[in-house]
């Protein structure tokens, strides 16, 4: 009589649909879990897996990877949508010939989002037309496909949006759409003027995030110009400019309006 032991047999991943349930069963169960993409994709990756000879945990890693990597995107393109972007931009696209000043290593190491780790604000100053909102997007984006939530705005509509949460007694709710964003972008502070109650307000949404989440701020104005912005109030600006500037990287472009470059060509 023989001692020895037989081996198991090996079997291949498309086992599980030859051998196993029914395949009208597991197409019920998948969809009951809610995963559809697995759902879409079993039959046929079990297929690819028989013909290349690949092990249960190959075909299911395979799987499981197709519906990870589509709800990584989903979930991206919604956190894109939600920055309310006016343009997607990112920094391939921009011309860093045409400034005639700007610190191009400092500003491509944002990318790497230390910065919101850190809880830093990027203060993007020059004159219109030399790209701080293309910048200031670009990173936003990045911002956004890394897994953050993020909100762009004019600092002119973020007031006039406040303004009117304050007439119809829904500040609190509106306060948190502008303090609750692991990144704000700010831009065109500076080409309007605030009123003092606009002044008042856009520092409630400064101060709420002070230390606790970042900033990425365009404006033509340097600081010294930036009481004209707010009702000359020299008080409210330093305020404001305190609590941007503390932890805080300036960054300063020098040169004429690429768009009006544009026009003359």
């Amino acid at each position: 009589m023989s001692n020895t032991a037989s081996s198991p047999a090996t079997t291949s991943a498309s086992d599980l649909f030859e051998a196993g349930p029914d395949t009208r069963t597991l197409d019920a169960q998948l969809l009951y879990l809610r995963l559809p993409v697995m759902r879409r994709h079993a039959l046929e990756l079990s297929r690819q897996a028989s013909s290349e000879g690949w092990d249960h945990l190959r075909f299911l890693t395979h799987l499981i990877e197709i519906e990870a990597r589509n709800r990584h995107d989903k979930s991206a393109q919604r956190r894109i949508r939600s920055a309310r972007f006016p343009v997607l931009k990112n920094l391939d696209t921009f011309d860093w010939n045409w400034p005639k000043k700007i610190p191009r290593q400092a500003i491509e190491s944002f990318l790497t989002l230390g910065f919101l780790e850190r809880k830093e604000n990027l203060l993007f100053f020059g004159n219109p037309g030399l790209g701080k909102t293309h910048l200031a997007t670009a990173i936003g984006y990045a911002a956004a496909l890394s897994g953050k939530n993020v909100l762009f705005a004019n600092a002119i509509d973020v007031v006039n949006r406040l303004q009117t949460a304050v007439v119809t007694h829904t500040l609190p709710a509106a306060l948190r759409q502008y303090t609750n964003p692991d990144l704000l972008i700010l831009d065109e502070l500076g080409y309007l003027p605030l009123d003092q109650n606009g002044g008042d307000l856009l520092f409630q949404v400064i101060s709420a995030r002070y230390e606790r989440a970042s900033v990425i701020l365009t404006t033509n104005k340097v600081p010294a110009q930036w009481p004209s912005t707010f009702n000359n109030d020299a008080a409210l600006a330093s305020a404001i400019l305190d609590r941007l500037s503390h932890h805080c990287h300036s960054i300063v472009l020098e040169g004429e309006s690429y768009r009006t470059r544009k026009m003359q060509n």
